[in-house]
């Protein structure tokens, strides 16, 4: 079976004040924690491939540590602006980037496949936008409002 590739950002993994600034359903910071983690490995497997947009950690290192052992996949870090504890553990990722571009296969497009540009924050124009290239990104938390003509998604 060929491995997935999956899109996510902003779990900030040890930050409780994220439960109410982004009015998360979680009645501590231990249960978002380890729900995170469990939705996580539910749809990962072990040999899939996580495109993570940023801010996956506020923890301090050795906590940020236990929780990326703990996650399946094979992660590829793009920065964002809370990224000290999880660069402490570079080995973990398959990649860090501050930006990425991404071809993946798309048998449904004329070249056969799906360029996508990947960010931990939203652009309004990036390479390739007015072609059909896709731009993923986190930072918002949901909060910018959606284009249904942008190709353009947040993905936290």
């Amino acid at each position: 079976m060929k491995p997935n590739i999956f899109f996510t950002a902003d779990h900030h993994f040890g930050h409780a004040n994220i439960i109410k600034f982004s009015e998360r359903p979680f009645e501590s910071l231990d249960h978002m924690n380890e729900e995170l983690i469990k939705r996580w490995n539910e749809k990962v497997g072990t040999h899939d491939t996580v495109y993570h947009l940023g801010d996956i950690s506020l923890g301090k290192p050795d906590f940020t540590k236990e929780i990326l052992d703990r996650l399946n996949g094979k992660i590829h870090l793009i920065k964002g602006n809370h990224e000290g504890a999880a660069l402490t553990y570079p080995k973990r990722f398959d990649s860090i980037r501050d930006y990425h571009e991404l071809k993946i296969d798309e048998p449904e497009n004329a070249n056969g496949n799906q360029k996508i540009i990947l960010l931990h924050y939203a652009m309004r124009s990036w390479n390739g936008s007015h072609r059909g290239v896709w731009q993923l990104y986190g930072h918002s938390h949901g909060t910018l409002p959606d284009d249904e003509m942008a190709l353009s998604f947040d993905v936290g």
